[in-house]
């Protein structure tokens, strides 16, 4: 029964704070309810400003704006046109850059590493090709390179002679 005893103080002591915040409330605001008051008879309201709208009442017609006048803009557009003109001459003009690109060169830009690849592997699979034929024909590797490369040489002086 001792705990019932305690629950009851306790509860009376939160009851106690409650009542002293709330008067406490009561008291703080009293004093500026009295000001705004007060001060609610004297303080003026903001006058309303007429950008666009003519009132009718003669009394408003003193918060109208006058009208704007706009501003002479020549100068400025002259100064802009002044700045724009270029005094550079393009002697060249890159064709490239002007002509339209291909409608498939973007298929052939991601299909070049591919054929990179493929073209790696042809190459080996025609090196491999020529060794198996000489193998099979029996002739020294060797001799036939060195063959190769005079007649190579030869076709060349050739060539330079014409």
């Amino acid at each position: 029964m001792a705990a019932v005893g305690t629950l009851e103080e306790s509860a009376l002591k939160r009851k106690e704070r409650l009542n002293n915040l709330r008067n406490k409330n009561k008291d703080d605001d009293a004093p500026k309810r009295q000001g705004d008051d007060a001060n609610h008879g004297k303080e003026k309201l903001p006058r309303p400003v007429f950008r666009s709208y003519k009132p009718l009442d003669e009394s408003l017609k003193d918060n109208t704006l006058p009208a704007a006048k706009p501003e002479d803009v020549s100068e400025k557009v002259k100064t802009q046109l002044e700045a724009s003109k270029t005094h550079e001459i393009i002697d060249e003009v890159d064709l490239v850059n002007l002509a339209p690109r291909k409608p498939d060169w973007d298929l052939k830009r991601d299909v070049a590493k591919k054929l990179e690849k493929l073209e790696r592997r042809t190459q080996r699979a025609i090196a491999e090709l020529i060794r198996e034929r000489l193998k099979k024909s029996g002739e020294d590797l060797a001799q036939v390179v060195n063959a190769g490369a005079t007649d190579r040489n030869i076709n060349e002086d050739d060539d330079d002679n014409d």
